[in-house]
């Protein structure tokens, strides 16, 4: 999925439930892209999140499956993360980050005395 743009099927993923505190990362270089406070659920069957870690995120016009969409691509690696859809009116932020589970991997915040 990293290099080829496939998606994962929905609610397969390992972190679409998933809510724990810590970061969210590429699995292709480990670069961080997602805080846990910026995921949601938005019932579409893959992570959600509002908003990614500034500039480390990078969007191309997908033209493929006879739509246009905007997909996410690890700014670092150039590793296919998925796609990003606006004007949901799902979070403030107004915008919906649909992310493979399959191109992350999960680092839990460290512990607070």
């Amino acid at each position: 999925m990293l290099r080829e743009g496939g998606t994962e099927r929905p609610f397969t993923g390992a972190f679409v439930h998933h809510s724990a505190a810590g970061r969210y990362a590429c699995r292709g270089c480990g670069r961080e892209l997602f805080a846990s406070a910026a995921k949601f659920d938005s019932g579409c069957g893959w992570p959600s999140f509002d908003r990614a870690v500034p500039e480390t995120v990078r969007l191309l016009e997908d033209r493929s499956h006879g739509t246009v969409r905007t997909e996410c691509r690890c700014a670092h690696c150039d590793s296919h993360l998925g796609h990003v859809f606006h004007g949901e009116g799902l979070t403030p932020e107004n915008t919906r980050y649909c992310i493979n589970s399959v191109s992350l991997t999960f680092h839990p915040a460290p512990d607070t005395p």
